[in-house]
């Protein structure tokens, strides 16, 4: 008996001694993973999650890389409590963020931490006005909505427009972008009509702007809200083109009959950049999904985590230890990225500069129509 707890005292000697998972790397991700908006956290954490296995397939990084999630719903104060819980109990030096209210809220709570933030799916323009430690993987709505109208002015004659919008910051940004734009082409906003975020009823806004006959709706939501919106329009009577930003790029809003012919704006993605990067992020994505495309939006969150991923194993092999505080650093020592589909640099305020595609919706989701300048 003595000397079996001899053995076990010697055994429990080696496990304390044994350096284990010390070298292992935590992020976070901030994403709606139920509610209404879920369908994004599903979508955002598939580009994410396949980009950390190819980090540990590659061995980028010393240990093992792993995304701990928590739930914001699509909502700043469900976001706030879970940025908490990142950076107070998981410690995480990085995450991953989403939706323009919510990123607002939480970047306050990361930038005293100084933990780095990366949207890849808000598009609010004050989202590069949230300081140094949170970056943008995403066009924002500036950059969709200017790139957007000059082309869809001059090559489809879309000059005159009706404005649907959520009245959250989203909404309220392309509100105010939207009647610039237009204004640059000699265009107009005939007409803009808020929706309460949470509403599904938009029968009476779609006669307003049936009567309105305007060129185009452009269709500012997200989520099942942007697919009700989209349905309603046309079971009004509202047969002209509809125009989104790449929130339309999900699924469910592309599988919708309503929404064929439907354009929107993304950033680029060239698909026939023979890179190694591109054709096996999209051949593997393929094999784990049945076949589906890679979206934009799993494509900006590929690259936020591939960000992370480049600047860690630049951080280990310099000897420093991977903190907000050293990422940042890396990020503004490295001038360019190679991502899926492009190379990009980041701006001095965090946000992307990336090229700009227009994209129309299609029998089997959607298909890219032509490049345009931002």
């Amino acid at each position: 008996m003595k000397r079996l707890l001899a053995l076990l005292a010697v055994c429990q000697g080696i496990a304390v001694s044994l350096p284990a998972s010390a070298a292992d790397v935590v992020i976070g991700g901030l994403f709606p993973m139920s509610g209404t908006n879920a369908e994004y956290g599903q979508t955002f954490s598939s580009g994410a999650d396949l980009a950390v296995r190819h980090i540990n397939e590659d061995k980028m990084l010393s240990g093992k890389l792993s995304i701990v999630y928590e739930d914001s719903q699509a909502l700043p104060m469900q976001g706030v409590i879970g940025m908490n819980k990142l950076v107070n109990v998981t410690k995480v030096p990085f995450v991953l963020s989403a939706f323009t209210g919510v990123s607002k809220a939480i970047a306050p709570v990361g930038t005293r931490a100084k933990i780095v933030m990366v949207n890849g799916g808000g598009v609010g323009p004050d989202l590069a006005e949230l300081g140094d430690y949170f970056w943008n993987t995403i066009a924002l709505a500036n950059d969709e909505v200017r790139a957007a109208i000059p082309y869809l002015a001059q090559q489809r004659n879309l000059k005159r427009y009706a404005l649907v919008y959520v009245d959250d910051p989203l909404g309220q940004a392309i509100l105010k972008e939207l009647g610039g734009a237009l204004k640059t082409v000699g265009g107009e906003l005939a007409g803009s009509f808020s929706v309460p975020a949470t509403a599904q009823q938009f029968s009476g806004i779609a006669a307003r702007v049936r009567d309105l006959k305007p060129d185009a709706v452009y269709i500012a939501s997200y989520g099942s809200q942007q697919g009700q919106i989209i349905k309603q329009l046309r079971d009004n009577g509202v047969s002209q083109q509809i125009v989104s930003y790449s929130a339309f790029a999900i699924p469910s809003t592309q599988a919708l009959p309503e929404a064929r012919g439907a354009i929107f704006s993304s950033q680029k993605v060239d698909w026939d950049k023979q890179d190694n990067i591109t054709r096996r992020m999209r051949d593997d994505y393929r094999k784990l999904n049945g076949g589906k495309e890679p979206n934009p939006y799993v494509v900006n969150y590929y690259n936020a985590v591939r960000t992370f991923g480049i600047l860690a194993a630049a951080l280990e092999k310099a000897g420093k230890p991977i903190t907000g505080e050293n990422l940042l650093a890396q990020r503004k020592a490295t001038p360019s990225f190679d991502f899926v589909g492009s190379t990009v640099s980041f701006a001095a305020n965090g946000t992307v500069k990336a090229p700009m595609q227009l994209n129309e919706i299609v029998e089997n989701g959607a298909k890219p129509i032509a490049d345009v300048a931002n």
